[in-house]
């Protein structure tokens, strides 16, 4: 395989694991307000599973060091298809959305058991 294929490989499945994790925080605190703290729950427990996985990784995904096998561009989204801005700002925005939706769930959830 080219490396141009591989890398499009690679940036497209990036892509769309950034898109499901992207889905899942913006879901913690939307199935909480809709009294689903089951699917709440269980969204906020993947992305944490896939924070260990980036941690573990030193703060990287693993798709990271996979695309730089395939070329020698080093911009924010050379191995995803993000806007720079969003791939260099990612994990700060997201993970902020992160914790305030989990803040959201668990005050959602203990207003909602009184």
């Amino acid at each position: 395989m080219k490396a141009a294929t591989a890398l499009l490989l690679v940036k497209l499945v990036h892509t769309l694991v950034w898109a499901l994790f992207a889905g899942l925080i913006v879901a913690i605190p939307l199935a909480s307000f809709h009294g689903r703290h089951a699917i709440a729950a269980w969204s906020a427990a993947a992305v944490a599973g896939e924070v260990l996985v980036l941690a573990v990784n030193g703060c990287r995904c693993p798709l990271t060091a996979v695309a730089a096998r395939y070329t020698d561009e080093r911009h924010d989204s050379f191995d995803i298809y993000l806007p720079p801005w969003l791939a260099r700002y990612n994990k700060v925005i997201f993970g902020t959305l992160y914790f305030a939706g989990i803040a959201f769930a668990l005050a959602h959830w203990a207003l909602a058991a009184d």
